[in-house]
């Protein structure tokens, strides 16, 4: 049997009805792209008075993505905010996700904001900067990859020190390296073209975008980027 801690999932929120229903909950989308099974994963809700856990309990945690707004400073928020910087003292991985990436840069000293070249949205191209090609989740990835977006709220400034990995035409921070076990993403590794059709709906009302979306092909790179990650960290966990 194996004893590796489990991957903690930090659902921040949940999403508004109409894509619960259609597609499920963060969770549920990282659990499927992780192909993870019962025991390999904790779920924890700040937003639900969750208490986050203790560095120690988890062999690594990727925070989620979010229909709230960092600058609402809400409570759980800046609970996990808190919790953040004290995971990144004990060197516990950490993955921030589109809310989760700007929260991570907010807890850490950057900046975060709306986003002034508006909503970034669907399936769009982003670029490479500042790259090492030995990076373990990042070395593979091209110079050019296609990754799902849905944000208006942007990192308008990294924390000092931290080093800016990706662009796209819209948002000058896809990617932030903060320390070897702590990196964050603007966007959305675990989402399938059915997860972005039922957000990008919800946002736009009436206007049906599944025709829109159901000829793209599913972007690898960014997904590979996720399973990378955990791999890693559970590989890290078991011989720990």
């Amino acid at each position: 049997m194996s004893s590796s801690l489990p991957l903690a999932i930090i659902q921040l929120e949940t999403p508004p009805e109409r894509v619960s229903a259609q597609v499920g909950e963060q969770q549920h989308w990282f659990v499927d792209a992780l192909s993870l099974q019962p025991q390999d994963y904790i779920v924890i809700r700040p937003d639900l008075g969750d208490e986050l856990p203790a560095p120690s309990s988890v062999a690594a945690a990727i925070l989620s993505g979010s229909w709230a707004m960092v600058t609402d400073h809400a409570e759980w928020s800046e609970r996990t905010a808190a919790w953040i910087r004290s995971a990144v003292e004990h060197d516990l991985p950490l993955l921030g996700v589109c809310y989760g990436h700007q929260l991570m840069a907010y807890a850490l000293g950057g900046r975060v904001g709306d986003n002034p070249r508006g909503w970034e949205k669907g399936l769009q191209q982003l670029s490479r900067v500042n790259g090492d090609r030995h990076d373990p989740l990042l070395g593979a990835l091209p110079t050019h990859f296609s990754a799902w977006l849905s944000h208006r709220q942007s990192v308008l400034q990294p924390p000092s020190g931290a080093q800016v990995l990706a662009v796209s035409a819209l948002d000058d921070c896809q990617i932030i390296r903060y320390s070897p076990q702590a990196i964050s993403v603007q966007f959305h590794p675990e989402f399938t073209g059915s997860i972005m059709t039922a957000c990008m709906e919800n946002a736009q009302r009436e206007r049906d975008v599944s025709s829109l979306i159901s000829h793209q092909a599913e972007p690898t790179w960014a997904r590979q980027l996720l399973l990378n990650f955990w791999a890693r960290q559970r590989q890290n966990s078991l011989f720990a």
